[in-house]
Order: structure tokens, then sequence, then C-alpha cells
């Protein structure tokens, strides 16, 4: 649904974002770097505000700068807000979606199910004025689902919102994919953006340094070995038995703690030997884990942080 081709764009001197390459198909794909990666700049040239200095941007197969037909599809969540603070979130809602040409019987029914969608179908009659920062997020959500668009672009959407409030807008994106849109979200908060998705774009300093299926990614940063943590009643006569097997690189004893981290280049290597060797042996295993299979150490590795 949306392509971009060596796209770059400059601010003077300035560079936004340098040569990215990349296709962001259906389904939730979050977008993740630090402040100045840019993501925002990447938001705006997929929604028309900006256009490339160089190279292509497509969504839909179009040109989406100033181009009606592509914001007709497109709802946009921005990470800030500038509400007219005397509506209610439903009168704001409803202007909104008459704003974009919904005749008012199905503006008025639009309302109602979107607010439904984003949880504040029972406060939307307050003044925006008193919502919290989470209730801002919901109701700019709403009005970006209003038209029921092809491609969703939200911008920090987890920003303010409480724990709960953060499970139910991803229960929210989860069933947008469902139905076969396309979810671009931007975050930070990197183990969350870990439960609402595995198909991630990384940036850096304008870079685009990797995109695709998380485990892949990590697969592919063959500098930094797996870890492995197994926790065991007897972390040294596991120990001694790790150390033959051809896969593991190093390992650590923790015998206090119950517990043996080893390295490795070939996780599945691994993993398909460990269970004949415990077995083996007669040692009780009672859990392991890899503490770089997860978000937080990928993003880690690739910016170098």
């Amino acid at each position: 649904m949306i392509e971009l081709h060596n796209a770059s764009r400059w601010y003077g001197q300035v560079i936004g974002l340098n040569d990215v390459s990349t296709t962001i198909g259906p389904g939730v794909t979050a977008m993740l770097g630090q402040n100045g990666a840019g993501k925002t700049t990447l938001m705006r040239l997929i929604t028309g505000q900006l256009r490339p200095t160089t190279g292509d941007v497509k969504v839909l197969g179009m040109d989406p700068f100033a181009n009606v037909e592509v914001f007709k599809r497109l709802g946009y969540c921005p990470d800030i807000d500038n509400f007219p603070e005397h509506l209610s979130g439903r009168e704001f809602v409803f202007r909104m979606a008459r704003l974009m040409g919904i005749a008012t019987p199905e503006a008025k029914r639009r309302t109602e199910e979107t607010l439904t969608e984003v949880g504040m179908v029972d406060r939307a009659h307050k003044p925006l004025l008193g919502y919290s920062k989470g209730m801002r997020q919901r109701i700019k959500l709403a009005q970006a689902m209003l038209h029921d668009p092809d491609i969703l672009l939200l911008d920090e959407p987890l920003n303010g919102l409480d724990p709960v409030g953060r499970r139910e807008l991803m229960v929210v994106l989860g069933d947008l994919a469902a139905r076969g849109k396309s979810v671009l979200v931007s975050s930070h908060i990197l183990f969350e953006v870990e439960q609402m998705t595995r198909s991630i774009l990384v940036l850096h300093r304008g870079r685009l340094l990797a995109s695709g299926d998380l485990q892949v990614i990590r697969d592919l940063i063959d500098r930094h070995p797996h870890r492995i943590k197994l926790s065991t009643a007897s972390p040294r006569r596991l120990a001694s038995r790790l150390a033959d097997v051809a896969a593991v690189l190093s390992l650590e004893i923790d015998e206090a703690g119950g517990m043996v981290e080893i390295q490795t280049r070939q996780p599945d290597v691994f993993y398909d030997a460990l269970p004949d060797l415990v077995l083996q042996e007669g040692i009780d295993l009672y859990g392991f884990e890899s503490p770089d299979n997860n978000l937080d150490s990928v993003f880690r590795y690739l910016v170098d942080v």
C-alpha cells in the first residue's frame, strides 16, 4: 500500500530523511527511532504534507502530495493536538465527519461507532478542555477512523495512556489489521510495540537501518551472539555438559542464582540439542529465556547505543 524508493527529504542543509526505500503493506507496522531519527518526516511524506527532495513516495499507487484521492483513504493521528477546547469530544468528532463530506445522518452514526471503538462513548459529552492526555489520544484516533480509511498513520498513539488504555488501543489496532487495513505506528515504547506487532522499521539519523520481521532482523545481526539464560538446580553440572555443544561460544555460571548463561551464533542448533542433553543427564531445567530476542536489544544493537 505504501512504497518509498530512495526517498530523501532535506530541510536546507539538514537531512530529515536519507535515501529510504521500503514497502509497507497490510497489518500493523511499528516505526522506531529516537528523537530526530526521521519518523515524523516519513509520516509527513506519506500523508502528503511534504514532497521528497529526491526519490519517490507512492501511496495506493499514487503520489500523495496534495492529492485529495489519497487523503480520502488515509487516516492520520498526529503526535500533537490543537483542539477547539470549547467543544465536547462528540461534537468535535461529528464536525470532523461533516468536514470530510459525510452526510449528517451517516456522520452521527459513524461518530458513535468510532467513539465506541476507542472507548470514549460514555465520556464524549464532556468538553475537550478537561480531557486528560489519554482521552485526547482516543479522540484523535476516533477522528482518524471516521471514514473507514485503508491506511492509518498514528504518531506516538500510546503516549499518555494508562496500561489498560494501551492494551485496549492495541486490541483496536489488531482488529483494524485483521480487516486488511495498513496501520503504521510510530513509537518509542519498545516493549509495548513488541506486543503489538513483529513487523518493524528502525530509523536512525534519517536512515532506515532495518525493516521486516523482528526475529529475522535479530538473526542478521551476526556481530552480536545470541545470549540464552537457563535456570537449573545444577548449574555447574549443566555448564559442563553445555561446554561440549559445538554451537556454544561461551558460558557463564551463577551458582547462587541457579543460572547458566551461554552465547551462541546458532540458536536453532542449540535449542535442538538442549532437550536430549538434559534428558540424558537427568538435569532439572526449570526454564530458559533469551534476553536478546526482544525489541529493546535489537534496537540497541542496530544503533549501537
